[in-house]
């Protein structure tokens, strides 16, 4: 295929093939360059395979730069892998693209490497077509078989736990769609807290080391795409469960608890309950929520500790479908949060 005189696989050739082989410690029997890509499952593990989509002007701003999308399509994809608590190996990369600038692709690439230089992962196909910006990509990851994180094995009385901070995405995205940045460093006003809650929008850092780490401390586990609220409905359905949640425990990212830096870019500040709403309710922020049995509190205590991630307890499993607020417990609580459609 061309497009303006650029050769579809002249772009495997220089950019795909090229980004294939930097993670050569990943075992691949064949990659890039046959009508399928083959590889071998060791003994005894179990292939963990997730595919998320992204498409501009829903899942990214569209003044998202190159690099930017290349990193987060791949991260969000990884956060799946952190969820199940499964070992990343291999991914596919699916391109649509309404003009093949060899510039945008060598900084969409350069963002994929940024990425797997963090978490090792080897590209081993895909495909490259023209439409509407569109990035799709499949992961495929190992964990010991039977041994995977899963969203049904939520028991009643479990904690609940959320790692890191919520809400932070969302600011970095009202921030984008404002365009109150384009390049952040030309904006010395942005405080730090706002400058990372761009970071976290734009590039979010997949907690694999947690996800593996709670192999044998968890029994649920859910990464959040769509909002606290939302994910979490996911695992009480799936567990045939409900939770009780105590809400001034939900950890708020800096970005929304800074007044005065939201009033320099034009966002009123929300009140702590308010903010405490856009925590539960906003998404993209692919941090992981989880279960696990009170026996574990400690265990759980010092990984935070090992790897350095907060991790808050927010409430206990209950048997009564639904989600409810410890402080008023005869009121559901609804499972707001993004829509895809």
């Amino acid at each position: 295929m061309r497009w303006h005189g650029v050769n579809e696989f002249a772009l495997i050739e220089t950019h795909f093939k090229r980004l294939a082989m930097e993670n050569v410690s990943v075992a691949v029997d064949l990659g890039i360059g046959d009508d399928c890509a083959l590889v071998s499952v060791p003994a005894g593990k179990q292939l963990a395979i997730s595919t998320d989509t992204l498409v501009q002007g829903v899942h990214f701003p569209d003044n998202t730069g190159a690099f930017d999308i290349g990193y987060k399509a791949l991260a969000v994809n990884l956060s799946d892998l952190a969820a199940m608590g499964a070992e990343p190996a291999w991914f596919t990369l699916c391109l649509t693209l309404p003009d093949p600038s060899t510039q945008w692709i060598s900084e969409f690439c350069q963002g994929l490497s940024a990425l797997i230089r963090d978490i090792p992962v080897r590209l081993i196909g895909g495909d490259t077509t023209r439409g509407p910006l569109t990035v799709s990509i499949q992961v495929m990851g190992l964990v010991e078989k039977n041994r995977s994180l899963l969203r049904g094995a939520a028991r009643v009385d479990d904690d609940i736990y959320v790692s890191g901070y919520l809400g932070g995405a969302a600011v970095g995205l009202k921030l984008l769609q404002q365009q109150a940045t384009a390049k952040t460093h030309q904006h010395p006003r942005l405080t730090e807290d706002l400058l990372e809650a761009i970071q976290r929008i734009n590039r979010p850092m997949p907690r694999m080391n947690l996800g593996r780490g709670l192999l044998g401390l968890a029994n649920a586990c859910i990464d959040i795409s769509d909002g606290l609220l939302a994910d979490l409905n996911h695992i009480l359905n799936q567990s045939q469960v409900g939770a009780m949640l105590d809400l001034e425990s939900i950890p708020i990212a800096p970005a929304l608890q800074n007044p005065e830096g939201l009033k320099t870019i034009g966002f009123e500040p929300p009140e702590l309950e308010q903010a405490r709403f856009f925590a539960l309710t906003w998404g993209d922020d692919y941090e992981l929520c989880f279960t696990a049995k009170p026996s574990q509190r400690e265990e759980i205590q010092r990984l935070s500790e090992l790897l350095k991630v907060p991790i808050s307890r927010i409430g206990q499993v209950v048997a009564q479908s639904g989600l409810y607020d410890i402080s008023a417990p005869g009121k559901p609580l609804e499972a707001g949060g993004f829509s895809h459609f």
